[in-house]
């Protein structure tokens, strides 16, 4: 490793992992800087990857050459497709993981990049020259000169664990927060705000008798994550179990709601919102008092682990109301607990303070990926880490930045989200975030981004001709299906005709060499193409609004007819074009009419 690495990445969860290993990829000397390098990527919430919209990121990240999806399929023990009964576009892969396995699957991969070294250290404060970020120094003393930091905190920046009555400080049980950063962004104008999220109590797998509750098998097909493993028909690299489902009633909601003057949800001292669609057990309880249960998913964490994760039990009641919770479950009687859930607070900087490219504007060099960007999630953050890590290589390099397409991709939807409108709550990946989604099918993911990342120096030529053999195979068989050459007798319409009025299309690809996988993705495009020939036209004419291109230093504030608020709101995003312009909220069509006349207005004075 060189004296002055080009790229060094501060936190070792999934952001930080997929940023060194993007950088790394494009040739750059990165040091990975971790609290602990044994806690690598750790699954300190649900040892799960995917699910619906978070499964078509990991498509995207392995089409670009990442980790996530690679490592998931090998450390995967219960593969299920989510929305299986709907169409490909909001279907969701997810994989349960073995905890175990699952870091060393990562450290492996990472060992095969030479010009990647992993270093204890707790990163705490950012060198800086001329208004630029240049090194980081440790908290120990330990500097590191670079050309670009990437900043991937998760919940470790002032966080904050509660319990009940009982707080402390942490990123997470049993390992310690992260202050000084805090306070090095904020001397350098960076403005910071504080989220939320949660865990729920891990359960001795030994004391369940799991016959008392309903088993959830995984598919008897599995589908994988990476395209690398859909290139024949796939059989995981371990044993799968069953998860099993239980359901609350209404004693384990009496406990809740007769201790909730214990919970700091409510007495006032978190303050910070939590996720929105994970929230925390006290407030199903309180905001749908109406129902009379709630689903919980009891999730083995290992093949050999000794808990079992409660999906839908997330908490931060004091210990002795989670037992005598847990043991108002019906089935649950004799569970013993062997973690209490908690809640942990942390800061986070607000992302409309950053670039499309994900740098933040007050200080070049730096760019943030993961929950310090205002997120929520493995697969948000290792998407953000990617797009971080590439941008971080490519400003070493002296080269322009990669922005995402958010007609291209999910990871531009999530880019464009988080810096256009910003967040009230830690973001979420839903396919219905996505104007286009049947275009953007997990499905597709290498059609749309691989020959991309081969560009960027992210894919070898390999992956890329994978890729391109694939869709020549697929695009050939669309081609028979459209023209009829599948039928014998009367072809008074086609194949594809037939499968969209609802026929079965099986029969034509039977004798065709394709994958179970590959022909699920064949009979899609069949069955959909009217609706993504109107996508492709609504595209065409959202790319129209994107090439009104915004001067780098246009002055928003001076531009007649736009009041305050939205001028407020400009001059806070800095959207690069018109398209962007669109989506920041309070943005009208009248006030984009009078944005898109001033700067045709100062095109022509030029």
């Amino acid at each position: 490793m060189k004296t002055k690495p080009p790229v060094v990445v501060i936190g070792g969860g999934h952001a930080g992992v997929e940023a060194a290993a993007a950088a790394a990829r494009m040739g750059c000397d990165v040091v990975l800087l971790t609290l602990d390098p044994d806690s690598l990527v750790r699954l300190s919430c649900n040892p799960a990857i995917g699910g619906i919209g978070k499964g078509h990121l990991v498509r995207e990240i392995d089409a670009l050459g990442g980790v996530m999806g690679l490592a998931a399929d090998l450390g995967g023990i219960h593969f299920r497709v989510l929305n299986s009964s709907r169409g490909s576009a909001v279907q969701g892969p997810r994989a349960q993981q073995d905890y175990d396995r699952y870091p060393g699957i990562v450290r492996g991969i990472l060992s095969q990049y030479p010009n990647l070294e992993i270093v204890a250290g707790e990163a705490g404060s950012l060198s800086i020259e001329n208004g630029r970020v240049v090194g980081v120094q440790t908290c120990n003393g330990q500097n590191y000169p670079c050309d670009a930091v990437v900043l991937t905190t998760g919940t470790f920046l002032r966080g904050r664990m509660y319990q009940g009555e009982q707080e402390t400080e942490g990123g997470r049980v049993g390992e310690t927060a992260a202050a000084e950063m805090s306070h090095s962004l904020v001397a350098c104008g960076v403005r910071l705000d504080r989220f939320k999220t949660g865990t729920p109590p891990r359960l001795v797998a030994e004391s369940i008798d799991t016959s008392q509750f309903e088993p959830q098998p995984g598919d008897e097909s599995p589908v994988p994550f990476s395209f690398s493993h859909l290139a024949s028909e796939f059989q995981p690299a371990l044993p799968q179990t069953l998860t099993h489902l239980a359901k609350t009633g209404a004693a384990v909601h009496r406990i809740v709601r007769e201790n909730l003057h214990r919970s700091p949800l409510y007495t006032g001292r978190i303050k910070s919102l939590g996720p929105r669609y994970c929230p925390s057990f006290e407030d199903k309880v309180v905001k749908f008092s109406d129902k009379p249960g709630h689903l919980l998913h009891l999730e083995p964490m290992g093949l050999e682990h000794p808990w079992v994760y409660v999906n839908g039990l997330s908490t931060s009641l004091p210990p002795e109301a989670q037992t005598e919770l847990v043991a108002s479950i019906e089935g649950l009687e004799r569970a013993q607990i062997a973690r209490f859930g908690y809640a942990v607070e942390y800061d986070y900087v607000p992302p409309t303070q950053l670039t499309n490219a994900l740098e933040v504007r007050a200080l070049p060099g730096l760019f943030l990926a993961g929950q310090i960007c205002g997120t929520t999630g493995y697969e948000e953050a290792a998407g953000l880490g990617l797009i971080a890590g590439v941008n971080a290589a490519l400003s070493a390099m002296g080269k322009g930045p990669w922005i995402p397409d958010r007609l291209q991709s999910y990871l531009g939807v999530m880019v464009t989200d988080l810096t256009t409108t910003g967040v009230l709550e830690p973001y979420r990946m839903f396919t219905s975030r996505a104007e286009m989604r049947l275009s953007l099918s997990a499905d597709t993911a290498d059609a749309r981004l691989t020959s991309l990342g081969e560009s960027l120096g992210l894919v070898p030529r390999s992956q890329a001709e994978r890729s391109e053999r694939r869709w020549a195979q697929l695009n050939d068989t669309l081609a028979l299906l459209e023209c009829g050459a599948l039928l014998r007798g009367p072809r008074s319409n086609t194949p594809a005709d037939r499968i969209r009025k609802g026929e079965a299309g099986d029969d034509y690809l039977a004798h065709i060499p394709l994958t179970s996988f590959d022909k699920r993705t064949v009979l899609s495009l069949v069955q959909y193409r009217g609706y993504l020939e109107r996508e492709q036209r609504e595209t065409a004419r959202l790319r129209d609004l994107e090439r009104v291109r915004v001067p780098e230093e246009f002055a928003f504030e001076l531009v007649p007819g736009l009041s305050h608020e939205v001028r407020q709101r400009l001059c806070e995003v800095r959207p690069t074009s018109l398209s962007q312009a669109a989506r920041i909220p309070g943005i009208n069509p009248a006030s984009l009419t009078v944005l898109a006349a001033a700067i045709v207005k100062q095109r022509r004075a030029i």
